[in-house]
């Protein structure tokens, strides 16, 4: 798996400051120039953990990201689809493990040809350490996961 820092992702810095300073993180930004129009796709979730997002929230961070973005890219002939990971979200980049500390996460170590569950403890550029139910802690390098998602664990309301 790639670790693709965010800070080397444009307009990332300027964005997760605006998304967190309303409760959230950003997970993924994409910025796509198409022939007449500009396509933005973004991915945030809640900095809590156990807590899951909705459409409201969703709505209420387009409505204040999107001008954002329209000013730093200097156009407004912009086209932005804002969502949530997903219950069963699958981790594209190694980078997004560092938000999710506290998530539930599966992940398809190669060392071992075998899927490796548990809550995410900690993650730095290299691996991420998750804790087991047995309470055994793993590191695992980025270089040898093939596949990582959350598991899904339904809530109480």
């Amino acid at each position: 798996m790639e670790y693709t820092a965010y800070s080397q992702i444009k307009y990332y810095k300027e964005c997760d400051a605006l998304v967190r300073g309303m409760g959230f993180v950003l997970v993924d930004l994409k910025i796509i120039p198409a022939k007449t129009v500009v396509k933005i796709s973004a991915v945030i979730a809640s900095e809590d953990p156990a807590v899951n997002i909705g459409v409201n929230d969703c709505a209420r961070v387009h409505r204040v990201l999107l001008p954002r973005l329209e000013a730093l890219l200097g156009t407004e002939d912009t086209m932005m689809e804002l969502t949530s990971p997903g219950v069963e979200h699958n981790i594209k980049n190694a980078a997004e493990f560092a938000l999710f500390a506290g998530r539930e996460v599966r992940v398809w170590d190669k060392s071992v040809t075998d899927w490796l569950s548990g809550k995410i403890v900690s993650a730095d550029d290299k691996s991420v350490t998750i804790e087991t139910v047995s309470g055994e802690r793993l590191a695992v390098s980025y270089e040898n996961i093939a596949k990582a998602k959350f598991i899904y664990t339904k809530q109480e309301v």
